[in-house]
Formats: structure tokens, C-alpha cells, sequence
């Protein structure tokens, strides 16, 4: 059972961070966004609208924040995205509330999919 009125919309943006402590600070600063630790590698922050996070689990990397998109069948998702030519470049995962895998679009840009079941 998916989360209802999500699927196939953008759900999460995900930043790759050297320092959460300084992320914190500056967004929290500037734009008045709320945290939620989950361990010393990821915070939750959200908007009051959208929610996203700051992790240091992975390296910093040029092109801006991981896009994550919500979907009922993650399955059947990997399945149309290949069809349409994407790549999978990380295979699905599990993580504490779901399950994600990461693909390439037809330009290069690096998305990822997840689902909580």
C-alpha cells in the first residue's frame, strides 16, 4: 500500500554535505527550515511544505541535490525507467522507512526512486 496522492511525484531532495552542523545553520538562517536528526550522517529538514535531508553518508558531488521521487511499485517503476533508457546506477537499497534505487536520465542526471514497501 503506497502513500496516497504521492506516486510518481517528487517526494524528497537529499544534499550531500561536508558539514550538517554548517548546513543546519545556514538554511536554518536564512529560510527558517525545521531539522529532525536521524544519527550523526543524516538530518531530515523540512520547509513546512517539502521535506529533503543533509546526509555526509556520501560525497559531496557537483550538480546540485539527489531528486527523489515517490512511487506505489518500485518494481514497475525500474521497469518503465529502463525502457525508457535510463540507467540504474545503485540498485535498490533498503533504508530505516522504504526502499530506493538511483538512476541516470537521458541527460546525465542522477535521480532516485523510493517506496515504502
Amino acid at each position: 500500500m503506497g502513500i496516497r496522492g504521492k506516486d510518481r511525484q517528487i517526494d524528497n531532495i537529499e544534499f550531500n554535505v561536508n558539514d550538517i552542523a554548517r548546513s543546519k545553520a545556514f538554511y536554518g538562517g536564512v529560510f527558517g527550515w525545521n531539522f529532525v536528526d536521524y544519527g550523526p550522517t543524516y538530518t531530515e529538514f523540512s520547509d513546512g511544505r517539502l521535506t529533503g535531508g543533509f546526509t555526509t553518508g556520501e560525497p559531496v558531488r557537483p550538480g546540485g541535490p539527489l531528486i527523489i521521487l515517490y512511487a506505489d511499485d518500485l518494481e514497475a517503476t525500474q521497469s518503465r525507467l529502463e525502457a525508457a533508457g535510463a540507467t540504474i546506477c545503485r540498485e535498490v537499497f533498503a533504508f530505516p522507512g522504504g526502499r530506493r534505487f538511483h538512476f541516470i536520465d537521458p541527460d546525465g542526471y542522477e535521480l532516485a526512486v523510493w517506496s515504502v514497501s
